[in-house]
């Protein structure tokens, strides 16, 4: 069912979903939006899967006409949306009638903002398993391009009448102007000596005019790397920041090669990939080395975040339990209060031993760690 047309496309509009996964042996990268969390908030206020194709808008918003009557949510950058010039808001599910505009005009914070639409997202072919755009490879999406000027968008469903959400009460809308630091996990030391490492810890980085959605390019102090800057070709990950020849630091994302061989210095840890996205060329940042599991527990609180958004409760109600499991087994908690917890699956002689491999669960955090625990 057709619901909109596009009577001016913006800066970069383009329909997105949370990517193509498989493919990157043939050279396919993942793509999908760049602010991950935000596509899927747009959906789950208006009852949409989390994967449901939605419009990644750019810094500079289109101007579009809808034929039907709909509910979209807008969640991320603040554009200045506007419907039928009357200035609307984010997070939360708008009931648009056929003929109404949306429009956007400055761009206040942030740098991408997301469209969801009821009807279980736009109605885009599948290729590779998703509907999102690929730009370098003009593929997938809207005729694997951005939008333009008379495009016209379908629903997959005509179904228009969803059960929607509300975001939590505690809800804050995020600043991203207050977003500088950016949290990274140290990857090979061998290839970058101390002093190298210091100067990427005590630097700020401005993001350069030629980053886009394959990578942020950054312009600030050069990484002189130990040997050579070419290692053997190994897989790109989201995030990672390889350092080329001339000491050049580049932030991969979400349309990154899949392979490459130049030496990685760090990775940018998955709860921060989301900030990244909402910076845009000129923006500085700095980096802050955290711990496997610090960066672990930030993407646990983000995906917490998420499951009280998808229940409907207040961010202070628990979701998770404390626990304890030593080498896989999942051991009673009694209290909180400090009692101290059975472990009698370890109590017999099969299972007896000093040393253990623990992993401790504290609500939404998970720390690894050896045990010894003294058999009597």
């Amino acid at each position: 069912m057709p619901v909109l047309r596009v009577d001016y496309p913006g800066l970069l509009t383009t329909v997105q979903d949370l990517g193509r996964f498989g493919y990157q042996d043939l050279g396919v990268p993942v793509s999908g939006s760049m602010d991950s969390v935000q596509s899927r908030l747009a959906n789950i206020l208006i009852g949409n899967s989390e994967n449901d194709a939605v419009l990644e808008i750019t810094i500079l918003g289109p101007k579009l006409i809808f034929l039907e009557d709909v509910i979209v949510a807008l969640t991320g950058a603040d554009l200045s949306p506007r419907l039928n010039g009357e200035a609307i808001v984010r997070w939360q599910p708008i009931n648009v009638k056929k003929g109404s505009e949306l429009s956007f005009g400055e761009c206040r914070d942030g740098a991408r903002g997301y469209l969801a639409v009821s009807g279980n997202g736009f109605n885009v072919p599948i290729v590779m398993g998703s509907r999102s755009t690929y730009l370098p490879g003009n593929f997938g999406g809207y005729h694997g391009r951005a939008l333009q000027k008379g495009d016209v968008l379908s629903s997959i469903s005509a179904n228009h009448n969803p059960e929607t959400k509300l975001m939590p009460s505690e809800f804050v809308e995020p600043n991203y102007a207050d977003i500088k630091d950016i949290r990274i996990v140290i990857g090979s030391r061998e290839n970058f000596s101390i002093s190298e490492l210091d100067k990427l810890y005590n630097s700020d980085y401005k993001i350069s005019n030629d980053s886009d959605r394959v990578g942020y390019l950054l312009e600030g102090s050069l990484i002189e790397i130990n040997n050579s800057s070419d290692i053997i070709s190994e897989g790109n990950a989201p995030g990672a920041i390889q350092v080329s020849g001339d000491g050049v630091m580049t932030i991969l994302l979400s349309d990154k090669g899949t392979i490459g061989g130049y030496s990685k210095i760090a990775s940018v840890i998955n709860a921060d990939l989301n900030l990244l996205a909402q910076l845009m060329p000129g923006d500085s940042i700095s980096f802050t080395e955290v711990s496997l599991d610090e960066a672990r527990n930030a993407f646990i609180r983000q995906e917490k975040f998420i499951e009280h958004v998808v229940l409907g409760t207040d961010f202070n109600s628990k979701i998770y339990k404390s626990s304890v499991k030593i080498d896989g087994d999942l051991l009673e908690v009694v209290s909180d209060d400090g009692e101290i917890f059975s472990y009698s699956s370890l109590q017999n002689e099969s299972t007896k031993k000093s040393q253990f491999a623990a992993e401790i669960h504290v609500e939404d955090e998970i720390f690894n760690l050896d045990a010894e625990i003294e058999n009597n």
